[in-house]
């Protein structure tokens, strides 16, 4: 990861509450949430989790079925650092 991913990661985590006090980046991007990357005029992150709705960024989305992560860092790891 790079100075400038550094930066703006530190910057999302200073805006954000983290119940899991943010194991994703701290564990150097190993303890990674599942969930899949749906690309298409908007990106958005399904979460693959099986207690997807335990989380506080899950989203359900009823016309989809699915649960949809609203996470600023999960989704900033997905887009720009791709895990």
């Amino acid at each position: 990861m790079d100075q400038d991913d550094k930066k703006r990661v530190e910057e999302i985590i200073g805006k954000l509450k983290c119940p899991k006090d943010f194991q994703c980046y701290k564990s150097g991007l190993e303890n990674l949430c599942k969930a899949k990357e749906i690309r298409g005029t908007v990106s958005y992150l399904e979460c693959l989790e099986k207690n997807s709705r335990e989380c506080i960024f899950s989203v359900y989305l009823s016309d989809w079925d699915a649960h949809f992560c609203a996470c600023p860092l999960r989704i900033y790891i997905a887009e720009k650092l791709k895990k």
